[in-house]
């Protein structure tokens, strides 16, 4: 995960670059109808997850390293309903954990995340997502090695992309990492649920050593970050 200082020039480019799109969106056409289509297109991947009366449910594909490692930190996050572990990105139909280890499938490492529209924006996930990893590293993170492990963001319609690059954009521009930012930006297609074994793995697992090691610390990290919008920090008004 990132240094300290670095997550915070982060956080404030998020913030001042999420007022940039809504300004732009409420002063251009063609940047209103991304934001439109936004909440319009309501994607659920999820079939035991049924759309909510307002049709707040929308779906959002990231790969950031081990999916142990992201799906714990987006659990956190207040308004995200699900994280399904899976692969995603590659050729194999119906690839094993054991193939795609390989780095020869294509896939990476990935989670759906389900999420309330109506508590977190896209754009928050993206935030989050920008803090919870190196988006520098190519075809790595830490010492987990290979394509399996690429930063990648699997948009799922054309507003989801259009933020997904202009947010990119403009990080770069603005120098956000010392490096420029290579995650990969994917259309998405085919999404292959892990085995169970790596649902929730980091909760049913927490002696396991790497989630001591790797996932644990980096876990704290995050929870500081987004103190605040945390699920067990969130008031219920209703």
């Amino acid at each position: 995960m990132l240094g300290n200082s670095r997550i915070s020039q982060i956080i404030v480019f998020f913030f001042t670059l999420t007022f940039a799109v809504s300004a732009c969106a409420s002063n251009t056409s063609s940047q209103s109808e991304v934001v439109n289509a936004n909440q319009e297109n309501k994607i659920l991947v999820a079939d035991n997850l049924p759309l909510n009366g307002d049709g707040g449910l929308d779906t959002a594909t990231f790969a950031a390293g081990c999916f142990w490692c992201v799906e714990a930190q987006f659990l956190e996050l207040a308004g995200v309903k699900a994280v399904i572990s899976g692969y995603s990105g590659g050729t194999t139909k119906n690839p094993t954990y054991e193939q795609v280890s390989t780095g020869r499938t294509g896939h990476a490492e990935a989670v759906n995340i389900i999420f309330d529209s109506d508590s977190i924006s896209f754009d928050q996930l993206l935030e989050a997502f920008f803090v919870a990893h190196d988006p520098t590293q190519f075809n790595r993170q830490g010492n987990d090695i290979g394509t399996q492990y690429r930063s990648a963001i699997f948009y799922h319609n054309q507003a989801q992309k259009d933020l997904v690059n202009y947010y990119i954009n403009k990080l770069n521009e603005e120098k956000a990492y010392p490096k420029l930012i290579v995650t990969k930006v994917e259309p998405y297609t085919d999404f292959y649920e892990a085995e169970d074994y790596h649902k929730n793995f980091y909760a049913l697992n927490p002696t396991n050593p790497y989630c001591l090691q790797v996932i644990q610390p980096e876990l704290e990290k995050f929870r500081k970050v987004f103190a605040g919008r945390l699920k067990d920090e969130s008031v219920d008004v209703n």
